[in-house]
């Protein structure tokens, strides 16, 4: 049989989501009745339960919101109040639930007072000293790492610009020994040259002597 409600409302998607939020509103409600009874981790998984139902009930208004858009005017009415209805319980069950999750004497139950003469608030202090120290050691711990990270670039970049200076070097030292090659070479080629010119000069000085020898000759024999 049919749900009245449906009828009215026009949109049998909107009573579907309303029927699942009802059950999940139910569930909610009876997490919400136990968790006072409970304590420790207990209270805390219960809370934990109860926190996601209240989100599943969440989405569930938020279809019904949409969904009610589509609904004619002439029955959006009804369904508005019956939204407005749902969206006031939920509420209620949020700040409820707001409400236990904030008992921090229930949640850890005989482990917690704020009794400044407190043995064991004396050891959470401690604790929470500790890993404030902790935390500082981690962060000195994190800057020591980001500056040696920084010094690992800059020798890894000076490593790279010696490098390129080697080769540098390397390649203006085989300049240099080409061009010291170039050098022998030239001074080889002008010690030939001067040998050949030296050699030029004794063979014209030899020549000229020979003439002029040859010129006095021939001028003593006309003369006799």
């Amino acid at each position: 049989m049919a749900n009245p409600l449906d009828t009215d409302a026009g949109s049998e998607l909107f009573s579907s989501y309303e029927a699942e939020l009802k059950l999940v509103q139910a569930d909610l409600n009876q997490k919400l009745e136990q968790i006072p009874d409970l304590s420790g981790e207990a209270r805390k998984a219960a809370i934990g339960q109860a926190k996601r139902a209240l989100e599943e009930a969440n989405e569930l208004l938020d279809q019904m919101r949409l969904e009610k858009q589509n609904i004619p005017t002439t029955s959006r009415t009804k369904v508005n109040q019956r939204f407005r209805n749902h969206e006031s319980d939920i509420d209620v069950s949020k700040r409820k639930l707001q409400t236990l999750s904030e008992d921090r004497s229930a949640l850890f139950g005989s482990r917690y007072s704020d009794s400044p003469n407190d043995v064991q608030l004396e050891q959470r202090q401690q604790l929470l000293s500790g890993t404030e120290r902790l935390d500082r050691s981690s962060q000195r711990l994190k800057a020591s790492q980001a500056l040696a990270n920084d010094t690992e670039a800059v020798g890894a970049s000076t490593l790279a610009d010696l490098h390129r200076q080697r080769e540098t070097i390397q390649h203006t030292s085989d300049v240099l020994h080409e061009s010291e090659g170039y050098v022998d070479r030239s001074v080889k080629t002008l010690r030939g040259m001067a040998r050949r010119m030296a050699t030029n000069r004794i063979i014209t000085i030899s020549i000229i002597t020979v003439l002029v020898l040859l010129i006095v000759a021939v001028m003593i024999s006309k003369f006799r």
